[in-house]
């Protein structure tokens, strides 16, 4: 194959210009080295990390994958013989602004994951990769998880609502106001195993017009509430966060985790991640579990050993990627990515496969865990 068009890459350091007939080969190894000449600037001369790496897959990565940093002997997690891997990332009037919400649907063999800004929620298929629009009205939708009847849940920003989809395609609005006041923007849940839905409600959806609409709070963005079998909402918790964003039950269903991101407000508010005592429909006993600065923890998973694997962003390059938390809190490990994660979630046919929503990617990389959330 011959590509007889001028080649024009135009990294920051200046141009390359590639004139005359270019075989695919060379066309490609010129793209890698431009890839290469962006990550040096933004990682350094050789990252060891590997963030700089080819992520088109045309140049091999030698196992172990150097993503990890292994902070503690305890963690186990990585597959020794498995790479990360950048599945997706849109091109042209496809490309992706801020990817969110990523549940895994077992028995369609699929991911699906918001992208918020562009209004739509897409579906990755594991039978050959193929990335389609799954709802192109999506309601701004960010979080999403399953019942315990396998039904998607979806957290709408622009709409300000949680709603269920049904077996036959249909939707059921499950909140939308309390009290009489609209929701703010409902941002994530996790379904206990009695059934009840436990949300969070931080407003990041009404800021302004990119992921919603501009308005005003008119509940407390402190509050993570909850929704029993019969429809019934009630709080479950109000702070000690101040917006609670992402959540998840540890193994047992004892405990719940949140990821504080009041920080997206000022340095001066908390970047942790609280843990709560699960008492029936109440929370108790909040505390610090962890602290995510100078980074910001977002969406949340559990494996089934009761690590919590957290996703990290917003304190530089350093903190792009996920961590890995013991029960007692210690940090175990980090994988380190090119792009901010905001969310994540485990898959597969084993629920061994991490998938991450980077800023515009969908990384997925094979664990030794498996993901204790329903898939």
């Amino acid at each position: 194959m011959k590509i007889d068009s001028t080649v024009m890459l135009r990294p920051e350091s200046g141009t390359v210009h590639t004139r005359g007939p270019t075989s695919r080969r060379n066309f490609l190894s010129s793209a890698a080295a431009v890839a290469t000449a962006y990550s040096a600037q933004a990682f350094g001369a050789v990252d060891k990390f590997g963030r700089d790496r080819d992520w088109s897959g045309e140049t091999p990565v030698s196992y172990p994958e150097p993503a990890f940093e292994v902070l503690d002997k305890r963690f186990t997690g990585r597959q020794g013989n498995a790479a990360l891997q950048r599945i997706w990332r849109g091109a042209g009037h496809d490309a992706a602004l801020w990817l969110e919400g990523p549940v895994w649907m077992g028995d369609w063999g699929c991911l699906l994951w918001s992208d918020i800004p562009n209004h739509r929620v897409l579906r990755w298929s594991e039978d050959d990769g193929h990335v389609s629009v799954f709802q192109a009205e999506s309601g701004y939708s960010n979080g999403h998880t399953r019942d315990n009847q396998g039904r998607l849940i979806a957290m709408e920003h622009d709409t300000r609502r949680v709603r269920r989809r049904e077996y036959d395609g249909s939707w059921t609005i499950l909140c939308d106001r309390f009290e009489g006041k609209p929701l703010n923007a409902p941002n994530d849940a996790a379904v206990h195993h009695d059934g009840s839905i436990f949300f969070t409600d931080p407003g990041y959806g009404i800021l302004g017009p990119y992921e919603g609409h501009k308005a005003e709070l008119e509940l407390p963005a402190s509050r993570i509430y909850r929704i029993d079998l019969a429809g019934k909402v009630s709080v479950a918790a109000d702070g000690p966060m101040r917006r609670p964003n992402g959540l998840c039950f540890s193994p047992d269903f004892k405990r719940l985790y949140v990821a504080d991101t009041g920080a997206s407000d000022g340095p001066q508010y908390p970047a942790n991640i609280v843990v709560f005592d699960v008492n029936g429909a109440r929370l108790a006993n909040p505390r610090i579990f962890a602290d995510a600065a100078p980074g910001q923890a977002d969406g949340l998973r559990c494996d089934t050993d009761g690590n919590l694997w957290s996703s990290w962003g917003w304190g530089g390059p350093d903190t792009n990627g996920v961590r890995v938390h013991h029960p007692d809190g210690t940090l175990l490990a980090v994988l380190h990515t090119p792009e901010i994660v905001a969310n994540l979630c485990f898959g597969g046919v084993k629920r061994n496969r991490l998938f991450m929503c980077g800023s515009t990617s969908i990384y997925s990389v094979y664990v030794n865990a498996v993901g204790h959330a329903l898939s």
